[in-house]
């Protein structure tokens, strides 16, 4: 017979599977609405903020994906690129699945994750969770970075004028820092920032832990787990 100590100790350790824990990342840049940009993903004050075709956010919280059958009005933001805090901290945004956890627990949660391979071994980025994506692994971070491929969805064509597969290869996308040159301006911080701070990293592994969402993410996605 299994005790109720048990059950709850497995309860727990399910649980904390999904606060800390080794990983991998890819990446990816869609503009589509995030996942977490949804009502009724999470305990949060508000979803995750959606942009019109010219990246002014919307208020309608509702609206429909670029990406969904038909297509909407609703992509991903620019201010959702990634940026150096200093040589060893960057803040920035990923599309999140973890191993017995859901969107409940990781919508607008945000995570510290430090390299442990490549060029970038030793450096930390703190994301917060905007999407996740059914062809994530578990404990997987696709990290959002313009010009990191479009993957399974692409609204970058109707919202930027990309190429019909996006900038670069569909996935992985561009290649190289000056590639960046011809991004359209709100984006092209974000595309260097790949080469420069991410030093070219190709989907560098990383050990992660759940951590409060600082201030400067937060103020700009404008999602909050409640309590935080």
């Amino acid at each position: 017979m299994v005790s109720l100590k048990q059950v709850a100790l497995v309860a727990f350790t399910a649980g904390a599977a999904a606060q800390s824990g080794s990983g991998k990342t890819t990446r990816y840049w869609d503009c589509c609405k995030g996942s977490c940009g949804w009502a009724g993903k999470a305990p949060v004050n508000q979803p995750i903020r959606s942009c019109d075709k010219s990246d002014n956010p919307l208020s309608d919280m509702a609206a429909k994906s670029a990406c969904d059958n038909g297509g909407g009005v609703a992509h991903m933001c620019s201010n959702q690129s990634p940026w150096a805090v200093n040589d060893k901290l960057a803040y920035g945004f990923a599309a999140v699945k973890l191993a017995g956890s859901s969107e409940n627990a990781w919508c607008c949660s945000c995570y510290e994750l430090t390299f442990t391979s490549g060029p970038v071994a030793g450096q930390q980025l703190i994301v917060q969770a905007t999407n996740t994506g059914g062809d994530l692994g578990q404990n997987h971070f696709d990290l959002a970075m313009p010009g990191g491929g479009v993957g399974m969805f692409n609204a970058c064509t109707n919202q930027w004028g990309a190429p019909p597969n996006g900038w670069g290869a569909q996935y992985g996308g561009i290649s190289k820092r000056s590639d960046c040159d011809g991004f359209p301006e709100k984006l092209k911080a974000g595309c260097y920032w790949r080469f420069d701070w991410f030093k070219g990293a190709d989907n560098p592994d990383v050990t992660f832990k759940k951590v409060t969402c600082p201030a400067a993410i937060t103020d700009k996605s404008g999602c909050k787990r409640n309590g935080e």
